[in-house]
């Protein structure tokens, strides 16, 4: 009986690996229409933790965790209790995610609640019913862009091969996050340039209108409005905006000139 039953058993192991490797391959497909859909950073980080749920034997949800130079950073996740989990990691500071980010290595843990390397964190995550962790750094050739942290219920859900198909999704998800925060940098860059242009705009508005009421030339009507700018303790283009508002509303009082008829 055990010598027919070794086949079939063998068949399950063999189809449950070949439901694995699709998910994987839906995962990374989804993955790579990433990179051309200009979606908001915080939109493509959650959709790269959910990705890691599908991709990832035994997760129950994901949580991704982006490294911001001179900025907080950009943290999302998959599913309610994955930002309880979090939430306690890094006000302890201390869990697998931030060692996996500190160390650029896989972290794996099967028993949070009894793990030594976190005594802390283990104890708590514990108490909320997630026992299983899976950490991946998110690397590039150039840094470590973040960290991907997978958590599951159950107690030691996450094996070798669950590990090892972790790290083959976490590759193409650090280019799909570095690619992201890329695009993310270039937005914030133009939003700041545009904003810059706008503000010198409006004091360039604003010269011109001290210029035609006063009848000075550009440099006293531009001194005119620093000193004001000074004396208020506002900015100048505060200074300018409501100079050039005022002659808008001044502007729309006027009657109109009616056609001689």
């Amino acid at each position: 009986m055990a010598s027919e039953e070794q086949p079939d058993e063998a068949l399950r192991s063999a189809e449950q690996r070949e439901a694995e490797d699709d998910d994987l391959g839906a995962s990374l497909r989804g993955l790579s229409v990433l990179s051309s859909a200009r979606l908001p950073l915080t939109e493509v980080l959650t959709r790269v933790a959910r990705y890691a749920v599908q991709a990832i034997p035994g997760a129950d949800g994901a949580g991704l965790t982006l490294i911001e130079q001179h900025r907080s950073d950009t943290i999302v996740q998959t599913a309610d209790f994955v930002g309880e989990v979090d939430a306690i990691q890094y006000g302890l500071g201390e869990g697998p995610c931030i060692t996996a980010a500190r160390d650029g290595l896989t972290v794996v843990s099967g028993s949070l609640g009894g793990d030594p390397r976190w005594p802390r964190f283990g104890g708590g995550v514990a108490r909320l019913g997630v026992h299983s962790a899976l950490s991946l750094p998110l690397v590039t050739p150039d840094e470590v862009v973040g960290a991907m942290n997978v958590y599951a219920y159950a107690k030691h859900a996450f094996d070798e091969r669950a590990a090892g198909l972790g790290e083959m999704f976490a590759v193409p998800a650090a280019v799909a996050v570095q690619n992201a925060r890329v695009l993310e940098d270039a937005r914030r860059l133009a939003e700041r340039l545009q904003h810059a242009l706008d503000e010198r705009m409006v004091i360039e508005r604003a010269v011109g209108i001290v210029m035609s009421r006063s009848g000075v030339e550009e440099g006293e009507a531009r001194s005119r409005l620093t000193r004001l700018s000074q004396h208020e303790h506002v900015k100048l283009v505060q200074v300018a905006r409501s100079l050039v508002d005022e002659a808008a509303r001044r502007a729309r009082s006027r009657p109109h000139d009616r056609p001689l008829g």
